[in-house]
């Protein structure tokens, strides 16, 4: 089969699509047939040696996936072959591009219905992330206002539309470039981020999810109310402004349990997917361009498999 692969930690010219025997799943493994595969900013950091969670190379890099379902272990229940499923490989985050991955139970549920292959695969991690910034760590509750820092990201889009349909108060931050989208998905309240004074124009608010860094944070915490909850994806420091907030920084941790959540969101039409730029399997090292900045369309890049 194919798949695409690093012999070494690098840059993009490390990335190679390969030959390589189709992998064999365990006793509570799913062997995939995988139709499409995300790639992510997580990519680069495996594939630069960065992360803390992937196993030394050579390696087969991806994670989130959606496709068939050709076996399953002894101890797997409630999925069988021909099953349309979505979710990711593993805690290492890799193994999904490519024909066919191996995928642990626990990680990967039946694909939403409505969605195809390359929508539902753009999908977990990054879905999975909003939802447990927004409910499981910062903890609103309908009629609480949140700031979201990013909300044009493939995160922030996910955290806006949840954060909506949960009844709460929205202060999207972004581009201007992005106001068209945040208004398409019912936003009102928009901060253009690359205003120098930003931060006056903030309305209080119970929580901040941070997707971006920067610097965004720490100017933005003069608008969160006294036990207010500030969540990061992108940075654990402490936060010298405000000495009475450790923010709380988290990995996404893509379960069934989740994942049948979001299918439930994607079906009723409360979420929707944006899948980006597309690229066959072959030309995957151009997606490691893209996520170096070459050119490609908003949204999450995506490789079309079978």
């Amino acid at each position: 089969m194919k798949a695409v692969r690093i012999q070494r930690f690098g840059g993009p010219d490390q990335v190679t699509v390969e030959d390589v025997p189709v992998p064999v799943e365990g006793t509570n493994e799913i062997l995939v047939q995988v139709m499409a595969a995300g790639v992510a900013p997580w990519d680069a950091l495996i594939r630069e040696g960065q992360s803390k969670v992937s196993p030394q190379p050579p390696l087969t890099l991806g994670s989130d996936l959606a496709g068939v379902v050709e076996a399953v272990g002894a101890e797997v229940v409630g999925l069988s072959a021909g099953d349309e499923v979505y979710g990711v490989t593993n805690p290492q985050f890799c193994g999904a591009q490519a024909e066919y991955a191996v995928t642990q139970a626990g990680m990967i549920a039946p694909k939403p219905k409505g969605l195809d292959f390359l929508a539902a695969a753009s999908a977990p991690v990054i879905a999975v992330a909003a939802w447990q910034m927004l409910f499981e760590y910062a903890k609103v509750k309908s009629g609480d206002a949140v700031m979201i820092l990013g909300a044009a990201g493939n995160v922030g889009a996910y955290a806006v539309q949840m954060a909506l349909n949960a009844g709460l108060s929205i202060v999207a931050v972004a581009r201007t470039r992005d106001e068209q989208l945040l208004h398409s998905l019912g936003v009102e309240n928009i901060v253009d981020s690359d205003a120098p004074d930003f931060e006056k124009s903030l309305s209080p608010v119970d929580a901040i999810l941070d997707t971006v860094g920067a610097g965004a944070l720490e100017r933005s915490l003069g608008a969160l109310r006294p036990g207010g909850k500030v969540v990061s994806l992108v940075s654990s420091k402490p936060l010298p402004q405000r000495s009475d907030l450790q923010p709380i920084f988290f990995y996404a941790e893509v379960t069934t349990s989740r994942l049948k959540i979001l299918s439930a969101l994607f079906e009723n039409g409360t979420i929707s997917a944006r899948v980006g730029s597309v690229l066959p399997l072959a030309e995957a090292p151009e997606a490691h361009l893209m996520l170096a900045g070459a050119p490609h369309k908003p949204g999450k890049i995506m490789l079309q498999v079978s």
